[in-house]
């Protein structure tokens, strides 16, 4: 067992990675940042005025605003004045309600909304917001993690400056992760401690029910649980997880008002380190504390992976999230921590390189395209086959593998990134 303190501090970590989030991350945290600028102004404001990074661009402009049966970032914007409470953090629309849409799409055909590109700060995740009314203006700036406000302010009343660059673990607590550590604290700490990791599961059952019951996106949970979908997959434990871990993500992504447990700020993630351990532990029979282990595993071994990779990449996210459900399926399986180096090895060697292109509905067919990858590297793990250091980027020491893995992520796929933008703006 860890020592308390280390323990402690990885609990905390969880915590603070792991919370409830209703609809897409990238428009949440900009509506966040918008109800925190008007609530700084404290009178409706007249205009409002936004400089986002690339990346917030890129994640926002396909994506369901929950309640709204609208796409993109102006009624994202809108709420946000209009309804948006920063205390609720990332659930900050969860009031919204027929009223406020209406009066949102007013706000936005009166013109007062402006949004623009940030040319200078180089966080991938940056929203600056500036409220104008009344002879006064407010300001305010997240950076760094969808929920870090680095700088407010009221008129020249400056209430606070974390303007520098934020490094990525500059606002969650410091832990120095690895993936044995990860796997001695999931497999050994009281299971009260972590009997919190619950929760995830709760919340995203509850978003995968909602997306088998009504059409969302392209409903690609529904069509795999489908007569036609039982007819080519069957009714397998591998049909069911990669029906239910994308039926989650149909709602999420078409926009649905139900939260759903995020990791590492993003709500697809949280599903996708989360849904496929908890079908498999059903369908497996497995024990209340073997699923409580399997997902704790999951879900920090995809913190641990993002902790390098940063809150927003070229590098789609499932492909971490994924890495570790494949973790937490491995040791349902009964496998050790050899079994779950040699997943995370397998899950490397496949799907390093998927491009993220944005939110949007069709990113469930990436998660199940990850966690189909998850399962498949979980079944050649248990019998002790897995990729070797011959082979491609992977090393013999498994972190070393992660690192190569959110190196290439991170800045290897920059010029991707600018190009993947390009594409998406320039459509006719």
């Amino acid at each position: 067992m860890l020592p308390k303190e280390e323990r402690e501090s990885i609990i905390r970590l969880m915590h603070e990675q792991v919370v409830p989030a209703v609809g897409c991350t990238e428009p949440i945290a900009v509506a966040l940042c918008v109800a925190k600028a008007r609530e700084l102004l404290g009178t409706m404001p007249e205009r409002v005025k936004l400089s986002l990074s690339a990346n917030i661009v890129k994640n926002a402009m396909g994506v369901g605003i929950p309640g709204t049966g609208m796409i993109g970032l102006p009624i994202a914007v809108a709420l946000g004045v209009l309804i948006g409470k920063s205390e609720y953090q990332l659930e900050v629309l969860k009031d919204s309600n027929k009223e406020a849409v209406t009066r949102g799409r007013q706000f936005i055909d009166e013109g007062r909304i402006d949004i623009a590109l940030e040319e200078e700060d180089p966080d991938k995740l940056y929203i600056r917001v500036l409220c104008l009314g009344e002879g006064h203006e407010s300001e305010a700036i997240i950076k760094g993690h969808h929920t870090h406000f680095a700088f407010l302010r009221r008129d020249s009343d400056i209430l606070l400056d974390e303007r520098r660059h934020v490094q990525e673990d500059d606002e969650q607590t410091c832990v120095p992760l690895t993936l044995r550590k990860v796997y001695d604290f999931a497999t050994t700490t009281d299971i009260e401690e972590i009997r919190f990791i619950l929760e995830a599961k709760r919340l995203n059952e509850a978003a995968s029910a909602d997306g088998l019951r009504e059409n969302y996106g392209h409903q690609l949970g529904k069509t795999l649980c489908s007569p036609l979908g039982r007819g080519i997959m069957g009714d397998s434990i591998f049909s069911k997880i990669l029906s239910q871990t994308s039926c989650a993500c149909d709602a999420r992504m078409a926009g649905a008002m139900i939260p759903v447990m995020s990791n590492s700020g993003s709500g697809n993630q949280g599903i996708c380190a989360t849904m496929p351990v908890v079908v498999f532990a059903e369908e497996n029979h497995n024990t209340e504390e073997e699923l409580i282990r399997s997902l704790t595993l999951s879900n920090l071994a995809a913190i641990y992976m993002k902790q390098s990779l940063g809150s927003l990449s070229a590098l789609c996210g499932c492909v971490v999230a994924s890495t570790g459900s494949s973790c937490g399926i491995t040791l349902l399986m009964g496998g050790g921590y050899d079994e779950v180096c040699w997943a995370v090895k397998n899950m490397i060697a496949n799907l390093t390189g998927m491009i993220c292109d944005g939110a949007k509905p069709s990113c469930a067919l990436k998660l199940t395209t990850g966690v189909g990858t998850a399962v498949l590297s979980a079944m050649l793990a248990i019998q002790h086959k897995h990729v070797t250091s011959v082979e491609g980027i992977i090393d013999d020491d498994v972190d070393q593998s992660i690192h190569n893995l959110t190196a290439i992520g991170s800045r290897g796929m920059d010029v991707t990134d600018r190009y993947v933008l390009d594409i998406m703006t320039h459509k006719k």
